[in-house]
Protein backbone atom coordinates (compact mmCIF):
# COMPACT_ATOMS: atom_id res chain seq x y z
CA UNK A 1 0.00 0.00 0.00
CA UNK A 2 1.36 4.09 -0.60
CA UNK A 3 0.87 6.47 1.45
CA UNK A 4 0.45 10.00 0.42
CA UNK A 5 2.89 12.65 1.98
CA UNK A 6 1.49 15.48 3.86
CA UNK A 7 0.93 16.77 7.39
CA UNK A 8 -1.41 15.44 9.92
CA UNK A 9 -4.68 17.42 10.47
CA UNK A 10 -5.81 18.61 14.20
CA UNK A 11 -9.35 18.92 13.16
CA UNK A 12 -8.63 22.19 14.69
CA UNK A 13 -9.22 24.31 11.48
CA UNK A 14 -12.88 23.66 11.58
CA UNK A 15 -12.92 21.98 8.78
CA UNK A 16 -14.83 18.88 9.99
CA UNK A 17 -12.10 16.96 8.43
CA UNK A 18 -11.11 13.30 10.18
CA UNK A 19 -7.42 14.03 10.85
CA UNK A 20 -5.50 11.37 8.73
CA UNK A 21 -1.68 9.63 9.73
CA UNK A 22 0.54 10.76 6.71
CA UNK A 23 3.72 9.76 5.67
CA UNK A 24 6.61 11.96 5.01
CA UNK A 25 7.84 9.48 2.55
CA UNK A 26 5.92 7.21 -0.44
CA UNK A 27 6.53 3.67 1.01
CA UNK A 28 5.03 -0.11 0.03
CA UNK A 29 4.55 -2.10 3.13
CA UNK A 30 4.06 -5.43 2.91
CA UNK A 31 2.70 -7.58 6.01
CA UNK A 32 5.96 -9.48 6.30
CA UNK A 33 7.43 -5.90 6.79
CA UNK A 34 5.06 -4.95 9.44
CA UNK A 35 5.71 -8.51 10.74
CA UNK A 36 9.47 -7.40 10.69
CA UNK A 37 9.10 -3.60 12.31
CA UNK A 38 6.76 -4.47 14.77
CA UNK A 39 9.00 -7.16 16.46
CA UNK A 40 11.96 -4.59 15.97
CA UNK A 41 10.27 -2.16 18.21
CA UNK A 42 8.95 -4.75 20.80
CA UNK A 43 12.48 -6.11 21.23
CA UNK A 44 13.72 -2.22 22.00
CA UNK A 45 10.96 -1.03 23.85
CA UNK A 46 9.97 -4.31 25.93
CA UNK A 47 9.60 -3.68 29.80
CA UNK A 48 9.95 0.04 29.37
CA UNK A 49 7.82 1.06 32.09
CA UNK A 50 4.60 3.15 32.13
CA UNK A 51 4.62 6.86 32.52
CA UNK A 52 2.10 9.02 31.99
CA UNK A 53 2.80 11.77 29.69
CA UNK A 54 6.52 9.87 29.36
CA UNK A 55 8.33 9.74 25.65
CA UNK A 56 11.21 8.19 26.36
CA UNK A 57 13.03 4.80 27.33
CA UNK A 58 12.66 6.53 30.67
CA UNK A 59 8.96 5.45 30.40
CA UNK A 60 6.35 6.33 27.81
CA UNK A 61 2.64 6.21 27.95
CA UNK A 62 0.44 4.59 25.44
CA UNK A 63 -0.45 7.28 22.88
CA UNK A 64 2.90 8.47 22.88
CA UNK A 65 4.40 4.62 22.36
CA UNK A 66 2.03 4.49 18.91
CA UNK A 67 3.02 7.98 18.02
CA UNK A 68 7.01 6.64 18.64
CA UNK A 69 5.98 2.98 16.89
CA UNK A 70 4.20 4.54 13.64
CA UNK A 71 7.25 7.28 13.22
CA UNK A 72 9.88 5.53 13.95
CA UNK A 73 9.29 2.25 11.96
CA UNK A 74 6.83 3.47 9.34
CA UNK A 75 7.44 6.92 8.67
CA UNK A 76 4.03 8.13 10.02
CA UNK A 77 2.97 10.84 12.09
CA UNK A 78 0.13 10.69 14.66
CA UNK A 79 -1.92 13.10 17.48
CA UNK A 80 -0.31 12.84 20.21
CA UNK A 81 -3.33 11.53 22.57
CA UNK A 82 -5.56 8.55 21.99
CA UNK A 83 -9.32 10.65 21.82
CA UNK A 84 -6.83 12.03 18.61
CA UNK A 85 -5.97 8.97 17.42
CA UNK A 86 -8.96 7.15 17.28
CA UNK A 87 -9.85 9.41 14.66
CA UNK A 88 -7.00 8.81 12.34
CA UNK A 89 -6.80 6.74 9.25
CA UNK A 90 -10.24 4.23 8.52
CA UNK A 91 -12.15 2.33 10.88
CA UNK A 92 -11.88 -1.15 10.80
CA UNK A 93 -14.58 -3.65 11.81
CA UNK A 94 -13.38 -5.66 14.65
CA UNK A 95 -13.46 -8.91 12.82
CA UNK A 96 -11.12 -7.28 10.19
CA UNK A 97 -8.61 -6.45 12.48
CA UNK A 98 -4.80 -6.97 11.17
CA UNK A 99 -1.31 -6.50 11.42
CA UNK A 100 -0.57 -3.29 12.10
CA UNK A 101 -3.99 -2.21 12.75
CA UNK A 102 -3.73 0.52 16.01
CA UNK A 103 -6.85 -1.11 18.73
CA UNK A 104 -8.48 1.23 20.98
CA UNK A 105 -9.83 0.21 24.59
CA UNK A 106 -12.51 2.13 26.84
CA UNK A 107 -10.62 1.43 30.20
CA UNK A 108 -12.46 4.33 32.58
CA UNK A 109 -15.28 6.33 32.23
CA UNK A 110 -12.69 8.87 30.81
CA UNK A 111 -10.06 6.81 30.11
CA UNK A 112 -8.76 5.66 26.90
CA UNK A 113 -6.28 2.96 26.14
CA UNK A 114 -4.34 1.97 22.81
CA UNK A 115 -1.94 -0.47 21.16
CA UNK A 116 -0.84 -1.81 17.84
CA UNK A 117 -1.88 -5.46 16.46
CA UNK A 118 1.18 -7.79 15.98
CA UNK A 119 -0.99 -10.48 14.56
CA UNK A 120 -4.86 -11.25 14.70
CA UNK A 121 -4.74 -12.19 18.37
CA UNK A 122 -1.95 -10.31 19.99
CA UNK A 123 -1.25 -6.25 20.42
CA UNK A 124 1.34 -4.65 21.83
CA UNK A 125 1.44 -1.42 24.14
CA UNK A 126 2.47 0.23 27.09
CA UNK A 127 0.21 -0.93 29.99
CA UNK A 128 -0.03 1.08 33.08
CA UNK A 129 0.90 -2.35 35.13
CA UNK A 130 3.74 -3.65 33.32
CA UNK A 131 5.05 -0.84 30.91
CA UNK A 132 5.55 -2.28 27.23
CA UNK A 133 3.73 -5.62 26.93
CA UNK A 134 2.23 -8.22 24.47
CA UNK A 135 -0.79 -8.63 25.32
CA UNK A 136 -4.00 -11.13 24.12
CA UNK A 137 -6.99 -9.39 23.02
CA UNK A 138 -9.29 -11.68 23.42
CA UNK A 139 -8.05 -12.01 27.25
CA UNK A 140 -11.39 -11.02 29.11
CA UNK A 141 -10.28 -7.54 30.43
CA UNK A 142 -8.94 -6.32 26.74
CA UNK A 143 -12.46 -8.10 25.27
CA UNK A 144 -14.77 -6.75 27.00
CA UNK A 145 -12.96 -2.68 27.09
CA UNK A 146 -12.13 -3.25 23.24
CA UNK A 147 -14.06 0.03 21.83
CA UNK A 148 -12.73 0.27 18.48
CA UNK A 149 -10.24 -0.19 15.39
CA UNK A 150 -7.86 2.28 13.20
CA UNK A 151 -5.76 1.61 9.67
CA UNK A 152 -3.12 3.86 9.20
CA UNK A 153 -0.78 1.31 7.16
Amino acid sequence: MTRRTGRVSDGASGSGRIPTAISTTSVSTSKSSVSVKLDQAYKKWKGVPYILGGSSYKGVDCSSFMQIVYKDYFDIILPRNTREQMKTGRAVKRRNITLGDMVFFKTGRNTFHVGVMINTEQFMHASTSSGVIISNIQNRYWADAYLTARRVL
